[in-house]
């Protein structure tokens, strides 16, 4: 979906440069000083408008989020959700995931949330599938070992894929679920695109994977 122009984006992203940080490279190694304590770390890529990342800094206040979105005019949102509700625990990166080696550390982060990614469905495009084996590899080197990726999507094609690579990769699928919303777990926090969907009747699949 085209996202409407917002030319107030820069200055806005500017002024509120504590919550959507500049230069982030530059914290690589140092997450913990950057939230002023040493509470696990959790990064969304793909935070979209907020809802998911700002739901789960309020449900788990002891956890710090990072939210990675490319679209500047979609992570003006997010940063307004987190402005106005003064949430501490979240910092947002206006950055493409393509090279996340290059803003965290080894091993500085615990578990990797990937909503509603963008299936990339035509073969000759696989490579750019955020579960794709050299997105992997990535992720395995800025998580601990145990440390821990759940995936959220509609897309059954994206869903079936993800397992297979996770399995070839030599993770252990902790959960497959096939009808995530059958469930009522209390604790899923929905993100925008999952209230959408799931209105429209489609079925949410889950999958958490460790390594």
């Amino acid at each position: 979906m085209r996202q409407r122009y917002k030319p107030w984006a820069d200055d806005y992203l500017k002024e509120k440069n504590h919550i959507a940080l500049e230069n982030p490279d530059l914290n690589k190694g140092k997450w913990n000083s950057v939230f002023g304590n040493d509470n696990p770390i959790h990064v969304e890529i793909g935070s979209g408008k907020g809802q998911f990342i700002t739901g789960m800094a309020k449900q788990y206040p002891n956890i710090n989020f990072v939210g990675i979105e490319v679209a500047k005019s979609i992570i003006v949102s997010t940063v307004q959700k987190v402005d106005e509700e003064g949430l501490d625990n979240i910092r947002l990166l206006n950055e493409d995931a393509n090279d996340i080696r290059s803003l965290f550390a080894d091993n500085e982060i615990e578990q990797i949330y990937l909503n509603f990614s963008d299936p990339w469905p035509k073969n000759r495009h696989e490579k750019r599938r955020l579960t794709y084996k050299s997105f992997l590899e990535q992720y395995q080197d800025i998580l601990p070992n145990e440390g821990q990726i759940v995936l959220k999507t509609d897309n059954r094609g994206l869903f079936e894929y993800s397992l297979v690579s996770f399995s070839e990769y030599g993770m252990k699928l902790v959960e497959v679920n096939l009808d995530l919303h059958a469930i009522e777990d209390e604790t899923n926090v929905k993100t925008e695109y999952e209230e959408k969907f799931s209105s429209k009747g489609h079925v949410i699949y889950r999958c958490k994977a460790k390594f």
